[in-house]
């Protein structure tokens, strides 16, 4: 004999409406999800040196893939120059002509005198050397984007026929950009000390670098805080030519 749930004798059963059953789904539906978000962090701690040991070998590893890439694609980049001068069928003004796009497109070496500038950070323990200056913060210590873009800016400002930052040519299309106390360039990741070398002439780069506001700014915490600053004279330097990709990718217009 079936027993009706509003019988006599026992207190009527509550209904739950579709807004509670809803609330009750979305609190149901938090506590799963913070249950996961909690077995997931704890099984994999980014904190852990392990896991900045395994992402820092991924990254290094992946760096000297582009590097071997890189010098693969500048193998091939020569064998396909060599075979397209040997069947152009150009004139010889045209082959002068095509030398010299490819010369200032930076995909060509290019020789001359010239000078490295040289940044490095200063040592963790530094301190004020000048009285007055305040102690140094950690960001004070270390070489950022921003000096190492003000220092290429001037070589091209002082009329640099060409650029090398560490051991790769820049381009119309490079990115100098810095995550945290690393470089990141076209697909590699360099360490300071950070090399900026340039060809041209030696007295205008010098008179430009001199002159730039950014790196005024940089020679004092350079004196201050003991950030590292060289600048190395060449009689003759050879940098070489780019060696990656030249594809410009960009957006179109959706025809109608």
């Amino acid at each position: 004999m079936s027993t009706s749930a509003d019988s006599p004798g026992r207190p009527p059963r509550r209904r739950l409406r579709p807004v509670r059953l809803l609330t009750l789904g979305v609190f149901a539906l938090a506590g799963l999800i913070f249950w996961l978000s909690f077995d997931t962090a704890r099984g994999t701690d980014l904190r852990s040196d392990d896991s900045m040991l395994r992402l820092s070998d991924l990254i290094q590893e992946r760096s000297h893939k582009n590097g071997a890439h890189d010098e693969r694609n500048a193998a091939l980049r020569d064998e396909v120059d060599t075979l397209a001068h040997q069947d152009s069928g150009n004139s010889a003004a045209e082959n002068a002509r095509l030398a010299a796009l490819e010369k200032n497109a930076g995909t060509k070496p290019v020789d001359g005198q010239g000078m490295t500038v040289t940044l490095t950070d200063a040592p963790p323990n530094a301190t004020a050397k000048i009285p007055g200056v305040p102690e140094p913060q950690p960001n004070d210590l270390v070489i950022h984007q921003q000096d190492l873009q003000a220092v290429v800016n001037a070589l091209w400002q002082g009329g640099a026929k060409g650029i090398r930052v560490m051991d790769q040519r820049l381009i119309s299309t490079s990115a100098v950009r810095c995550v945290g106390n690393t470089l990141i360039l076209q697909g590699r990741v360099y360490s300071p000390p950070y090399k900026v070398t340039a060809v041209g002439d030696r007295e205008k780069l010098s008179r430009a670098l001199t002159a730039s506001p950014a790196i005024q700014n940089y020679m004092q915490y350079v004196n201050a805080y003991g950030l590292g600053w060289k600048v190395d004279q060449h009689e003759t330097v050879t940098l070489p030519g780019y060696s990656g990709t030249v594809d410009l990718h960009y957006a179109q217009p959706v025809k109608p």
